[in-house]
């Protein structure tokens, strides 16, 4: 099975599970506990985690593309409050 097909079918699944959850009068996205083990292996193998699986299906949006920078500024941040501490401790030193 080629890689794309894995991944069709694996979509396949998940939309599959959705619309039989939606018939079944459940109004949810698919869980793992929802597949049998194969399944969830053959899901994560062609579409990654469960959640970025379940975009990749279409049945959950994207999440936010700002995470990324967000978590860089947080870095940037720390890094910063990290040298100013230390700075303040070597010169809180040196005095006499």
């Amino acid at each position: 099975m080629k890689r794309e097909d894995g991944a069709a079918y694996a979509a396949g699944l998940l939309r599959r599970k959705h619309a039989a959850l939606l018939s079944g009068g459940e109004d949810r996205l698919p869980h793992r506990s929802d597949f049998t083990a194969e399944e969830v292996v053959l899901i994560k193998a062609h579409l990654g985690p469960f959640p970025r699986a379940l975009e990749a299906a279409g049945l959950k949006p994207p999440r936010d593309d700002g995470y990324a920078e967000r978590r860089l500024q947080k870095r940037i941040a720390a890094k910063r409050r990290r040298t100013r501490a230390k700075l303040a401790r070597q010169k809180s030193e040196t005095k006499p």
